[in-house]
């Protein structure tokens, strides 16, 4: 039985968007597939992991009987990538297989029954749906997400808070050793809400969102959050657990300030890091009136040294950072110039954009 005929592109397209979330190792086998589904004049495409779901559709070419199968998502993409550009594809189904046909290939794919593929239950809404571009929230993502943490015992930390507050969206997230912070205007006013969003859940976002200004709709469902754009749905839970009150970390009474390039000083540290500890990724930063070193060493006694003039009227400091920290938001913003904000050696370094309040970045101190 015919299930797709279809350009390459249109198929390969829906499918790479769902298999982000397909894990390699797994405890079910189904979790390995694709559910794809025929219905009408379009095909859908969704995978699961049983903690986030990607749905994703495409027009199809034959009407003809509703009809779905779950196939080995990998095996299927690879398929689809190794065949030429505008390559015309049919899927069938025989018997328990599927068939894919292309030219003069063929590829007989084991299946499983649709039936089997775990959904996941959408939960009830909490409050309406809120619309952005997709543009704004890729840009807010891409601030922040580099400071989740990876695996911390605080699984709350794992993940990114997402803020619904009045007319604005605020992104926030901390490891315990830095701490990110973003926000920007919905243009109208929404209830207050708040979800942390996992970490699988924020880079598979990321990577599906583009630069564009076609609208994202987001709604907080009980325990899950979803999100809709560009013929993708996203249905994800959300993690159980309290943020910390990031309000308390970010300093507001910092006095001694510096303006600095970013990219000179991201170009700077990454020449400093080539000689620092490949432990403890250490570089100070030693600050005077007129002058900026950054100093890196190593175990080899070898040592990197850079000189910045800058215009600075506070006390000299001394003060240590893990460089990564710093080469991170340096990599990430795509600001000229930065301010960066001090209040002695053993206090934390905030980052901000000159003349904007919609972005803060906190890194502890570490001793060298």
């Amino acid at each position: 039985m015919l299930l797709i005929k279809a350009n390459r592109e249109l198929l390969l397209k829906p499918l790479q968007s769902v298999t982000g979330v397909v894990e390699r190792r797994h405890t079910l086998p189904i979790l390995a597939n694709v559910l794809i589904e025929k219905n009408g004049g379009a095909i859908s495409f969704a995978a699961t992991d049983l903690e986030i779901q990607i749905t994703s559709s495409t027009p199809s070419e034959n009407n003809g009987q509703p009809a779905s199968v779950t196939v080995g998502a990998k095996k299927l993409q690879d398929i689809l990538r190794s065949l030429p550009d505008n390559t015309s594809v049919s899927l069938e189904m025989q018997d328990s297989r599927l068939q894919v046909k292309a030219g003069h290939s063929r590829f007989n794919l084991q299946t499983l029954p649709a039936e089997d593929f775990p959904r996941l239950a959408e939960g009830e809404a909490v409050n309406g749906k809120l619309t952005i571009s997709q543009k704004q929230l890729k840009d807010l993502l891409a601030l922040v997400q580099y400071a989740m943490a990876q695996q911390d015992i605080r699984y709350y930390l794992n993940g990114l808070l997402l803020i619904i507050e009045g007319s604005l969206i605020k992104v926030v997230a901390t490891d315990g050793h830095r701490l990110a912070f973003a926000s920007g205007s919905l243009g109208r006013e929404y209830e207050k809400q708040e979800v942390i969003l996992p970490r699988k859940t924020v880079l598979e976002l990321s990577k599906l969102l583009t630069d564009s200004d076609e609208e994202l709709s987001l709604e907080i469902l009980q325990n899950q959050v979803r999100f809709e754009f560009s013929n993708v749905t996203v249905i994800s839970k959300v993690v159980d657990g309290k943020f910390p009150d990031y309000t308390k970390v970010i300093p507001v009474n910092y006095h001694q300030k510096l303006s600095i390039g970013r990219i000179p000083l991201l170009q700077a540290l990454q020449r400093a890091s080539i000689l620092s500890n490949e432990k403890i990724r250490g570089v100070r930063l030693v600050i005077t009136e007129k002058n900026l070193r950054i100093i890196c060493t190593n175990t080899e006694q070898e040592e990197a040294q850079e000189d910045f003039d800058i215009e600075y009227s506070g006390s000299p400091l001394d003060i240590g950072f893990n460089i990564t920290y710093l080469l991170d938001i340096l990599t990430n913003l795509n600001e000229e110039s930065m301010d960066c904000a001090f209040a002695d050696s053993s206090s934390s370094i905030l980052i901000s954009i000159p003349g904007k309040d919609d972005f803060k970045y906190v890194v502890m101190p570490m001793r060298i």
